[in-house]
């Protein structure tokens, strides 16, 4: 870590609580419990000393560091690198894809790009491999240099960290971005006066002047290392008290103090330090090739040590980041170029390109093509090991060195999609922005507009969009007919997202705009299939447009089945809602709706598909809740969470949403609502508003509160949302019935049958049965609901079967026919109260207890105790899955299974995962007649 021993003293007084936490942090993963624990503060406030005191005291443990350097943040899993490398030979132990995408990952072997998510699966292996043979301490530096792809890794592993016997402590400076905001952590304050008073006397070896003393205390806000160095600053005047006060920024003061060390330095010294602020490796060997390239001799180090700014061995060490940066930031340009110049040279082709492939881009003074060609090579290999942040960083860089104004647009117009892609969008701007200061080209041109309506709904998702994707396809039609009917199907998606807060152009625009656009290819891409699908949908309505809705929902299933192992399915899940997702329950089709759904996950996780995952897991959480299998849906939707949250994506809440309401669970179901429509309306987000609806819809009605069920149903059922209008109406129907609204029931059944009769399957035409017994009579009621039951026990919505039983026993019991009632509601009962879905079985139980019986509750009290993980743990081990099998389902240790089902057990009352299957037992309560 490379402070000195004067740092690694006086930075831990005034520390005593957080001495404490790291104490613990170490008596903790002794005990084989994990500890992750993020130090926060500003440069020079203690953290490294505080690294420096875990790894001093982390006795009996295995230690391995790694420090951000700023330099090094173009580079793809370099800080990873750093992290992983001490234990490389524990590589071959871990499974194949997690072994093959790491060794793609730290440049150890060729190989198709790896997955974000696999790398850092294969990084949390590797870290627990070490961890078996004795306690692991992680100590990592400046958190805030690390490059994007080694953040998110490392990252990953510390919230996928459980019940093993590591400690992993991070340091990152404040204010600043922080992605790991949600890891426990400290912010670290400066020292009182009393503590900065006595820490500046002891580095001070004569009496100051209490005015001098005031004054530094004063600037210095209680920093150590300002208090340190701040009167390395002051003149023998002024440390008499005769210099005039100031005031300058501690970050500043530091920096300040160490580049007057550094001044103060030979020059053959100076240019070694430099040499080595240039290099992020620390790699010794490498700086004295530089050096004997600049004839630095090797006795230039010597100063540089007694200055206390850098330790020389194997590795070189700064005293402090700061240190780093102030050498380098406050060098002059030619110098920093001879620096670069001198480490490319040193550095080998054949072993690391990349890298000198960017020491010389930082040596460039002036416009060179070839080096901008060989930058767009490094760029393609950094996104084949998947390094998207650094492939849009080469780019960039070989944009800024093409002499060609028009190469140069075109370069930078890669550079912003790269930068879209990886989603360093403050950089796509800047090279949209050059790409648009290039000699006229009207193709890249309409290309840029389009990258301009991406980055647009990339970052607000709002109403603009639509209208600027729209522009930029008309714009591309008669010049790249593909890829303007892509920018349709995205402008279409755009408008299906903003929904009824739509201000640009709504879908039948699109629509219109669609069919004046350049004829599909023949064959037809996927895309074109769904394009022409959903456009006639909009245009010609929903019975016209059955047949086109089924072909793209098939043409959808086959590609599913037919994708290898690891395929890109990406296109499938895009962030626009235009994805098969809403076919299959807009057309009714549960089959295609279970396979899609289920496939959906087995790919992603099969490909390790960091951003398609946690939105395949909210898919098939919401067909499971429909299914009903409401306990899979809650773990898959706890699992989609946890993984959105370690990736630092946005969370997927729909399903947790529909869940909620489902359950009846009305605070929790309130609450979630309340914030999807805050969150709504903040981004222009109207298919967002109507699922809110529908689930309070669905709440209200599972309560028996019809009038506000009808108010949330109406309001869902104003815009004509794919895949969920169907569903809307089904609730407004029982709900305006039961509210004595039959009008609204009737204009409403009018809507909902020519969606089902088009659609014609079991499940369409089971829930236009049942809404039709809602406002029927007599025998006409009965043949309905007789109806009904038919055809949805011919398919897998289990909760629409369920809620037909609970209307017909509710309608016979009213008919005083109390023992077909029974039958009827004793079925409903004891589906819905197994399932979960909490208002709906006490309706059931309120009806029964109206025909004479009485209801006995099961006891869940034990299984409701479960977190989401341990359910789906206790599923997975339910249907004899190993721990190894389960850890690399969930993506975590077999040792954190181990410690998960321990729990389970200990909660369940059980002993092994035999009983399992008994502890989840689906038997009915008991029922007695009274």
């Amino acid at each position: 870590m490379g402070a000195s021993a004067v740092g690694t003293r006086t930075g831990l007084r005034g520390r005593d609580h957080e001495l404490a936490r790291l104490d613990q942090a170490l008596a903790d993963a002794r005990a084989g419990v994990s500890a992750v624990l993020v130090l926060r503060g500003e440069p020079g406030i203690g953290k490294t000393a505080l690294l420096e005191y875990v790894a001093a005291h982390a006795v009996g443990f295995r230690t391995v560091g790694v420090m951000g350097v700023q330099s090094e943040m173009a580079l793809p899993y370099a800080s990873l690198h750093q992290l992983c490398a001490p234990l490389l030979g524990n590589l071959p132990l871990l499974p194949e894809p997690q072994r093959d995408a790491l060794s793609a990952a730290l440049g150890l072997r060729q190989g198709p790009a790896p997955n974000r998510f696999l790398v850092g699966l294969a990084a949390l292996s590797l870290l627990t491999q070490a961890a078996e043979e004795r306690p692991l301490a992680c100590l990592v530096d400046d958190v805030q240099c690390f490059d994007e792809e080694s953040l998110q890794a490392i990252a990953f592993v510390a919230r996928r960290l459980t019940a093993e016997p590591i400690a992993m402590i991070f340091t990152m400076r404040s204010p600043g971005g922080d992605e790991l905001t949600d890891l426990p952590g400290m912010t670290l304050g400066g020292l009182n006066d009393t503590d900065a008073r006595a820490l500046l006397a002891s580095a001070v070896p004569v009496a100051l002047d209490p005015r001098v003393s005031d004054r530094i205390v004063a600037e210095a806000h209680g920093n150590p290392m300002a208090l340190l160095l701040l009167p390395r600053l002051f003149s023998p005047a002024d440390l008499a008290g005769l210099g005039p006060p100031g005031r300058r920024p501690v970050t500043d003061t530091i920096e300040g103090a160490f580049h007057l060390r550094f001044q103060q330095l030979p020059p053959d010294s100076r240019r070694l330090l430099l040499t080595a602020a240039a290099d992020p490796t620390a790699d010794a060997d490498l700086l004295w090739r530089a050096a004997e390239r600049q004839h630095i001799p090797a006795g230039a180090a010597a100063p540089a040590e007694a200055a206390g700014l850098v330790e020389f061995d194997h590795t070189v060490r700064f005293q402090h980041p700061l240190a780093r940066s102030a050498i380098y930031q406050k060098a002059p340009a030619p110098d920093r170029r001879a620096a670069h110049q001198a480490l490319a040279e040193a550095t080998d082709q054949h072993t690391d390109p990349d890298r000198k492939a960017w020491h010389r881009a930082q040596a460039a003074a002036r416009p060179d093509e070839n080096l901008a060609a060989t930058l767009e090579d490094c760029a393609i290999r950094a996104r084949d090991r998947g390094g998207a942040a650094a492939a849009a960083a080469f780019l960039r860089r070989s944009a800024q060195l093409t002499p060609d104004p028009a190469r140069r647009a075109e370069r930078a117009l890669a550079a912003a999609q790269a930068g879209i892609d990886s989603g360093g969008l403050s950089h796509a701007h800047d090279m949209l922005a050059a790409a648009a200061a290039g000699p006229p080209d009207e193709t890249r041109q309409a290309r840029l507009d389009r990258l301009r309506a991406r980055l647009a709904f990339t970052q607000r998702r709002g109403t603009d969009a639509p209208r600027l994707l729209l522009d930029a396809a008309r714009r591309l039609a008669p010049l790249d007919a593909l890829l303007a009917r892509d920018t349709l199907l995205e402008a279409y998606g755009a408008a299906l997202y903003a929904g009824r807060l739509h201000t640009g152009p709504d879908r039948p625009e699109i629509a219109r705009a669609v069919r004046s656009a350049p004829l599909a290819p023949s064959p037809p891409r996927s895309v074109d299939v769904l394009l022409g699908a959903l456009t006639a949908l909009t245009l010609d309505g929903y019975p016209a447009a059955a047949d086109q809705l089924r072909q793209a929902l098939q043409t959808v299933q086959r590609e599913q089945r037919s994708a290898p192992p690891g395929a890109d399915q990406r296109w499938m899940w895009l962030a626009c809602p235009v994805t098969p997702e809403p076919l299959a329950p807009e057309l009714w089709d549960d089959e295609a709706w279970h396979e899609l759904a289920t496939g959906a996950v087995t790919l992603a996780r099969d490909a390790g598909a960091l951003g398609v995952l946690p939105m395949a897991l909210s898919y098939e959480a919401c067909y499971r809740i429909h299914a009903g299998d409401l306990a899979t849906a809650a773990s898959l939707s706890a699992e989609a969470a946890a993984i959105s949250t370690a990736i630092g994506s946005a969370p997927m809440v729909y399903a947790s949403l529909l869940l909620a309401a489902w359950q009846g669970r009305e605070s929790q179901a309130l609450r979630l609502i309340d914030a999807a429509r805050t969150e709504a309306l903040t981004r222009g987000e109207g298919r967002a508003l109507s699922i809110a609806d529908y689930a309070t819809a669905v709440l209200y009605n599972g309560l028996g509160r019809y009038d506000a069920a009808l108010t949330a149903a109406t309001q869902a059922c104003q815009y004509e949302d794919l895949g969920l209008l169907g569903w809307a109406l089904v609730e407004l129907i029982e709900a305006a019935t039961r509210s004595g609204q039959p009008r609204a029931a009737a204009a409403a059944l009018d809507r909902l049958t020519e969606r089902t009769q088009a659609a014609a399957t079991p499940w369409a035409l089971g829930v236009e049965a049942r809404s039709r017994a809602l406002m029927s009579t007599g025998d006409e009621a009965d043949d309905h609901y007789r109806q009904s039951i038919k055809h949805l026990s011919r398919c897998r919505i289990t909760v629409d079967l369920a809620r037909a039983r609970l209307l017909y026993g509710e309608w016979l019991r009213r008919q005083q026919r109390r023992g077909q009632s029974r039958e009827q509601l004793r079925s409903a009962h004891e589906t819905l109260s197994r399932i979960g879905a909490d208002a709906f079985a006490e309706r059931a139980r309120n009806e029964l207890l109206a025909t004479g019986e009485t209801v006995r509750k099961r006891d869940t009290s034990a299984i409701s105790e479960l977190t989401g993980q341990e359910a789906q743990i206790a599923r997975l081990a339910r249907e004899g899955r190993t721990n190894l099998e389960i850890a690399a389902h969930l993506f975590i240790s077999p040792r954190t299974v181990e410690w998960h089902l321990s729990k389970v057990f200990t909660k369940l009352g059980i002993t092994s995962r035999k009983q399992l299957r008994a502890a989840f037992s689906s038997s009915a309560p008991p029922l007695s007649t009274v």
